[in-house]
């Protein structure tokens, strides 16, 4: 699915979009939830009074100190440590293939953003020869 044209908006001069992922929430509700991953942040686009005003709230690879996957048949979840909360943000309900992208783009950004060491070895870069 293409980006839509609120997000592109809100993208810095260097960023792109690697993931969009839109959700549909019917009744009771009717918004839909999407989360964009980029090459330098996650962010969570809340449309509410009917589509016409949205909310977004993002979150820098810096600040997020880990990921785990919680992988279903048809659906999983995703949580976010966040440095400055105790308490994991929660994706889920997502859809099992566009989740385990999701969660590979963001390990993957987590450990370009943060001091090569805070993710462990697997993300060190290679000693010069």
């Amino acid at each position: 699915m293409d980006t839509p044209e609120d997000i592109k908006k809100i993208l810095g001069p260097n960023e792109q979009v690697e993931l969009y992922i839109q959700e549909k929430i019917y009744h009771p509700k009717i918004n839909i939830d999407s989360l964009i991953v980029t090459n330098e942040r996650i962010i969570l686009r809340h449309p509410h009074a009917l589509g016409l005003k949205k909310d977004y709230t993002d979150f820098s690879y810096s600040e997020i100190s880990g990921v785990e996957f919680d992988k279903g048949i048809l659906r999983s979840k995703i949580k976010f440590t966040l440095k400055h909360s105790p308490d994991p943000m929660v994706l889920e309900d997502m859809p099992t293939a566009l989740a385990e992208q999701a969660y590979g783009m963001i390990r993957e950004n987590i450990g370009r953003y943060q001091a090569p060491f805070s993710t462990g070895y697997a993300n060190a870069p290679k000693p010069p020869r």
